[in-house]
């Protein structure tokens, strides 16, 4: 039987839980590149630091690929990057309880602690019920994605190939990683009207949040739904209504992506499916390279933004942009309370949001910096690659192969904090500690 060291267990376990999550992420990012190191995973040379990227990308569900999946990896190296994305997007914790469930044996109050973190959650009470919404929302939506993709791809590939790329790309799409087997991604099926439904129905379901969706499941009115409910698909339709509008308006006569297609349908249909994806999955209709600087812009700010909580988007999360323009208009109304939808938020939540947001803009400011540095390339392809890594989206402006190991350790390392950092900030945010010695009030001028 293995035994550790008494002294390390005893460390081990006066780490923050966020702190074991991270490095238990980090494990599984190790033991996935071995994996993909070996043989039997793919059919070219791969290097540790293509293996370590991959695993990477897979496990934080960004997307970023410095080999073509499809055409590099064998079939069983193709079935370990998908485990990694499921494991990725379902969270480590969440899978574990799902599976000792099934075996019948207890979770434990340890486990409790892990997983309520994993889950952004307050409370031990309602994670067993949101456990199980996610084991029925991700079977219901990867099983259902899967049947009807392979309308398209079986006819295509044939049965055997055809089933693979339909559970790849539906499990792809609900944990919002953004691989694809092909060489173009989804390109081609630009304006299929299966893929454009489909695809984007499994990202932004996997993205709105599991608190969300056990809103939904559990109460069917508005009036019931939560306050962190309410808000995020209020903000998630509007932000959805923007980018598309935004990115139509933007690419309507550029050559190289709306303007290729003829009728007004086509590129109202590439539209869609690109102002959509670009908050969580990073699956791509059109060349992304080709976008004007403007719409490029456009693109990096929904990046950032991501998803929603307990999702498996990345970004600063739709709640947090949202309390920040909320508590910004309070300011200049010069309200002293915030409040939304008849419920007030209080000073505590703005003062995270605000540590949230800045501490994300400084994440990226220093990728961006450390990579411009160290590479020879335009400014705007390169914030594009850092603010993608953050967001965990995995749109490139054909970037990621341009990067050096150096570069690509960057990359690396913002992908990851992007995925596990909020969990972490989070953990210390909601830690209270109570001040010794009180100060007098000073005045600061601002602004």
């Amino acid at each position: 039987m293995l035994r550790f060291p008494p002294r390390l267990v005893m460390r081990f376990s006066r780490m923050p839980p966020p702190l074991i999550l991270a490095a238990v992420y980090g494990v599984l990012v190790l033991a996935g590149a071995a994996v993909l190191k070996m043989p039997m995973s793919h059919v070219v040379p791969m290097s540790w630091s293509d293996a370590i990227f991959t695993a990477t990308s897979a496990v934080t569900v960004t997307g970023l690929a410095v080999i073509d999946t499809g055409g590099d990896l064998t079939f069983f190296g193709q079935g370990v990057l998908l485990l990694l994305i499921q494991l990725g997007g379902l969270g480590l914790m969440t899978f574990a309880v799902l599976v000792l469930g099934a075996l019948g044996l207890p979770v434990g109050i340890t486990g409790h602690i892990y997983l309520r973190e994993d889950l952004n959650q307050t409370s031990f009470g309602r994670l067993k019920k949101l456990v199980r919404i996610i084991l029925k929302v991700v079977l219901v939506c990867e099983g259902a994605g899967a049947a009807l993709l392979a309308l398209v791809f079986v006819p295509e590939y044939g049965l055997a190939r055809g089933l693979w790329e339909a559970v790849f790309h539906s499990v792809s799409a609900f944990n919002n990683a953004g691989f694809s087997t092909f060489p173009e991604g989804l390109v081609p099926y630009a304006t299929d009207p299966v893929v454009n439904i489909v695809i984007p129905f499994l990202f932004i379901t996997g993205g709105i949040g599991y608190v969300v969706l056990q809103d939904i499941f559990r109460e069917r009115r508005w009036q019931s739904w939560s306050l962190h409910t309410r808000i995020m698909l209020t903000g998630t339709a509007v932000l959805i209504v923007w980018s598309v509008g935004c990115f139509a308006v933007l690419e309507w006569s550029n050559p190289a992506t709306l303007g290729q297609h003829d009728s007004a349908i086509a590129r109202l249909t590439v539209s869609w499916f690109q102002g959509v994806t670009t908050r969580t999955a990073g699956f791509n209709t059109t060349d992304i390279g080709g976008l004007h600087d403007s719409t490029s812009l456009m693109v990096i700010s929904l990046m950032l933004i991501g998803g929603g909580p307990t999702s498996t988007a990345g970004g600063i999360k739709v709640t947090t942009f949202v309390v920040m323009i909320l508590a910004t208009l309070a300011f200049f109304r010069r309200q002293t309370q915030l409040h939304a939808f008849g419920w007030s938020i209080g000073l505590e939540q703005v003062l995270k949001v605000m540590a949230l947001t800045a501490i994300s803009v400084l994440i990226v400011f220093v990728g961006v910096f450390l990579v411009t540095a160290s590479h020879d390339g335009h400014f705007l392809d390169i914030a594009f690659e850092v603010a993608s890594a953050f967001g965990t989206v995995g749109l490139s402006r054909g970037y990621t192969g341009e990067l050096s190991e150096f570069g690509r350790a960057v990359i690396g390392a913002i992908m990851f904090i992007g995925r596990v950092g909020p969990l972490t900030l989070g953990y210390f945010l909601a830690t209270r500690v109570a001040p010794r010695v009180r100060y007098p009030e000073g005045q600061v001028y601002l602004g």
